[in-house]
């Protein structure tokens, strides 16, 4: 494909990553997104509850805590194991607090949040928010999940004035007790969240049982770069990467294995709950496609011998005012393709045969690669790879996309890369 052609392609799926992550100010939006991309593609629904009927040829895909997600697609001859690529649909932010609202003096009203994930709180101030998720009401046949978004500018936390503190600009440590609850109008609208998300949810206040809600930054993805090379918005780390997934998932054939892609939740606080990656979810969704299938065990574990999971989680570009903080060799850059990840201690799961086959896999899609370690001296973060293969076990490598400001509000990311992905995942299902 020539360099034209190809930014053309980059455009139209940058325009289509845009559209996702400005309509999915939650994990669990991310889902409903995705599901209805699934469905489009005819991908059919299975319920955990019930049992399931898979055949040869089929698309398939289960949603966990409407938060996690696994699709998969079945060759119509054939399945010498598993391609899985696996992500994260959450990202760090502020949680609203069972009873929120909260007053300052009797004349401003305040919601009261909680840290969700490794933030950099900072990049909160002074930006349009807003709250949106799940609330849960009882129907006639069990609790209910409805999705609410209020979707317009409602809150915001606003700094302290340079003048009332002469050194802001010498650092803060920030209180998220204290300085980060969020300014959403006067005193006179005291008690009205509960209206306020039964009108989303279109019920009534005490048909409220139960809700999962969510600030959000409502500052839109867009294009920047003297030639707009580069792309930014919320929830970069790590929406790119399960819409990249997702694109490849339904746009390619599987060729001789089961094609799947994984989206966990709560990646972000350590992934151990029952819709993280550190449950039991891949494991049963391999075990009923297995009985599914019919095939005995001994033929399943060779399945698991065959298969290979990429795990995809975007990296640590270098900084333009601080490439100190990075290892002198083993570094990535913007635009300059996908991130190989390596730890000594495992951290990413990585290894000398998995990093062989995706670099294989990025010379057939025509895509650079590039290899990121961290430095010696600094603890890195933890990511999807070897917290799944402590529940199932397979070749795995871990990568990304590269990227600035990883867990600010509004991130940074390279316009070229995001395209090299899919074209790599589309290597990957369809080899």
């Amino acid at each position: 494909m020539s360099e034209i052609g190809r930014q053309k392609e980059n455009i139209s799926y940058i325009g289509e990553l845009f559209d996702f992550i400005d309509n999915s100010p939650t994990c669990f939006h991310a889902v409903e997104n995705m599901r209805q991309e699934l469905e489009a593609a005819g991908y059919q629904r299975l319920s955990e509850k019930c049992p399931w009927k898979v055949v040869m040829g089929g698309n398939y895909y289960v949603i966990r805590n409407d938060s996690a997600l696994i699709a998969f697609s079945i060759p119509k001859e054939g399945h010498k194991g598993f391609h899985i690529v696996a992500a994260h649909s959450d990202s760090p932010c502020f949680k609203l607090k069972e009873l929120p609202e909260f007053c300052v003096e009797e004349h401003y009203l305040k919601w009261n949040v909680e840290k969700y994930g490794g933030m950099i709180l900072s990049t909160w101030l002074d930006r349009p928010l807003s709250a949106a998720g799940r609330v849960v009401v009882k129907g006639a046949d069990g609790m209910v999940t409805k999705l609410v978004n209020i979707n317009r500018n409602t809150a915001v936390i606003p700094n302290v004035a340079i003048h009332m503190n002469r050194d802001m600009n010498k650092g803060i440590e920030y209180n998220p007790q204290t300085d980060m609850p969020p300014l959403i109008g006067d005193v006179t609208g005291k008690g009205g969240y509960l209206s306020l998300l039964a009108k989303e949810a279109g019920v009534k206040e005490e048909e409220i049982l139960g809700q999962d809600i969510f600030l959000y930054n409502r500052d839109k993805c867009s294009r920047l770069g003297l030639e707009e090379e580069y792309i930014c918005g919320p929830r970069l780390d790590d929406l790119a990467c399960a819409y990249a997934g997702l694109k490849a998932l339904v746009e390619e054939e599987p060729g001789h294995y089961i094609t799947m892609l994984a989206v966990f939740d709560n990646e972000e606080v350590g992934s151990g709950t029952k819709q993280g990656a550190d449950s039991t979810f891949l494991r049963d969704v391999l075990s009923r496609i297995r009985n599914g299938l019919q095939l005995t065990e001994e033929e399943y574990q060779c399945m698991l011998a065959e298969s290979f999971l990429i795990s995809a989680d975007n990296a640590h570009a270098v900084h333009p005012n601080h490439p100190e903080k990075t290892d002198s060799v083993n570094k990535s850059w913007l635009n300059e393709g996908i991130v190989i990840k390596y730890h000594g201690s495992q951290r990413y799961a990585t290894d000398a045969y998995s990093a062989a086959v995706m670099k294989d896999i990025c010379r057939e899609a025509g895509v650079p690669f590039q290899a990121y370690a961290n430095r010696s001296d600094i603890a890195g973060g933890s990511t999807l790879g070897n917290i799944l293969m402590a529940q199932v076990s397979m070749n795995t490598v871990d990568i990304g996309l590269p990227q600035l400001a990883m867990h600010s509000a509004f991130e940074t990311a390279g316009a070229k890369d995001l395209d090299w992905l899919i074209r790599a995942l589309s290597v990957f299902y369809k080899r």
